[in-house]
């Protein structure tokens, strides 16, 4: 019986957590995770312009980081190359 309390005890202490959480921290969780990937974005966007045309970063460091930055050229090129509306800014 004791441990139905302590998992009750227990079950109440993560909901009073996660409440907290919500409240203070969770839109600047949301806030870093964009911020970051609009950093990786621009990150490829410099380092592999070349696929859409903006030569920035001479070739050989291009190449250097290339092996690094293939798992993300699909996704980025699709994110680059879509029609942007003033509601994907309000997002």
């Amino acid at each position: 019986m004791t441990e139905e309390k302590l998992s009750l005890w227990e079950r109440a202490k993560r909901s009073v957590q996660d409440l907290i959480y919500g409240m203070a921290a969770h839109e600047m969780t949301r806030q870093a995770l964009k911020t970051r990937g609009s950093m990786e974005h621009l990150f490829i966007l410099i380092t592999m312009g070349d696929l859409l045309g903006v030569p920035i970063l001479p070739p050989y460091y291009s190449l250097r980081l290339l092996p690094y930055v293939v798992p993300q050229i699909a996704t980025w090129k699709r994110r680059m190359l879509r029609e942007k509306d003033l509601t994907d800014a309000l997002a």
